[in-house]
């Protein structure tokens, strides 16, 4: 991942898991050294010696190529890691026809020693922590089937395989929702700034012209009167813009859903929301938006030009109540489903059933003479309905 600025901020970031790819290339090149010095301690006493000095000399080479590969970022490929689990275990398969039976028994190291953990720790580092502990398993399994026979040390070994590539696996997983945070802080911290910039911008000169035009064309009447009511709409629009909350989003794909409904604000309709974000998975966020503009659109039809509607946002954790009330003449008993029954699906289809398939209730108080309220719920995961 990347982050640039232009120059007030942090300049570009790396790869966020790079730090464990350095210790991933850091532990392939110890652990060669290793097997090297292992390999020069017992290699009078192998079956085959001249076997053993080429597994070490592909080891090298192979050792050589992925500290290469997982030096940049464009070579810490699937692939990559694969092969080099593959290599791993055939390489450490030789061990016997390197090793005599005796050596096996006694617990001589194999020939690859720990060199073959280095694809449990970059499968961890690439995938995250499962990835990691099946890439432990699998070595662990190979170097089982080597042996021959079940013993603490072996099981220890395969414990501290799994272990160190489910640890890695974490703290890679950790380290790239950090980065997400981090960015989209960066991005929101930005977007504040060129708001509040834009704010200013627009106080000094638009809004003030928007507001001397309303306020002129009211003093005229007549037709300038009807301009007058567009200025001061637009007003009201420009005001909202400049003070909706920024849109803001998550690794998980949640969404404030505060910024969508405070753009819904107009001369005539007035919507509060909490200080703090409300969030939401996208998907429901999009739909509870079109449900209140719906709504509002209703308000428009049905309830008068002169009608007032107000919105009210109420994040109460496990639920999500939006109300929407106008102070129109309300809706007369029977008439929702006259009109469905005469095909006019608006509330049915459009804020009925959206909020069914949000799996949510929708509750309306009318009565004419009395304005209309609607009240919609929308449970969060683990609510309870």
């Amino acid at each position: 991942m990347h982050i640039k600025s232009d120059g007030e901020g942090p300049s570009v970031l790396e790869d966020p898991v790079a730090h464990l790819w350095r210790g991933t290339v850091a532990l392939r090149i110890v652990t060669f050294l290793f097997a090297l010095g292992n390999a020069a301690v017992h290699s009078s006493g192998y079956a085959r010696p001249w076997l053993a000095w080429t597994v070490i000399g592909v080891m090298a080479a192979w050792t050589v190529f992925t500290t290469r590969a997982y030096s940049r970022e464009s070579g810490r490929l699937p692939w990559v890691v694969v092969a080099d689990l593959v290599l791993s275990c055939g390489l450490m398969s030789t061990s016997r026809l390197i090793m005599t039976d005796l050596q096996l028994l006694t617990n001589v190291p194999l020939i690859t020693t720990i060199w073959a953990c280095g694809p449990a720790v970059a499968a961890g580092a690439l995938a995250g922590r499962y990835a990691g502990a099946a890439g432990g398993g699998i070595v662990g399994l190979v170097t089982y089937l080597n042996r021959g026979a079940m013993s603490v040390d072996l099981v220890r070994d395969v414990v501290l395989l799994a272990g160190a590539g489910f640890v890695v696996g974490m703290a890679a997983t950790t380290a790239r929702r950090s980065a997400v945070r981090l960015a989209q802080a960066l991005r929101t911290e930005a977007a504040t700034a060129e708001r509040e910039r834009l704010a200013r911008s627009i106080h000094d000169g638009v809004l003030q012209v928007l507001a001397r035009v309303r306020k002129r064309g009211m003093e005229l009447g007549g037709e300038a009167a009807e301009l007058a009511e567009l200025a001061g709409e637009q007003e009201v629009a420009l005001r909202s813009l400049v003070a909706a909350s920024p849109v803001e989003s998550t690794v998980d794909g949640d969404a404030d859903l505060r910024p969508a409904l405070q753009l819904l604000a107009t001369q005539r309709v007035q919507v509060s929301t909490p200080a703090t974000q409300v969030m939401l998975p996208a998907v429901v966020a999009l739909e509870l938006t079109a449900v209140v503009r719906e709504m509002l659109s209703n308000v428009d039809k049905h309830a008068g030009r002169d009608a007032k509607a107000w919105v009210l946002l109420e994040d109460l954790g496990e639920e999500v109540v939006v109300s929407i009330r106008d102070d129109g003449p309300g809706i007369p008993e029977g008439r929702i489903d006259v009109a469905e029954a005469e095909g006019r699906m608006g509330i049915a289809k459009s804020i009925r059933g959206r909020v069914a398939l949000l799996g949510g209730t929708l509750d309306l108080q009318t009565g004419p003479g009395e304005g209309t309220e609607w009240e919609v719920r929308v449970f969060r995961v683990g609510g309870v309905r």
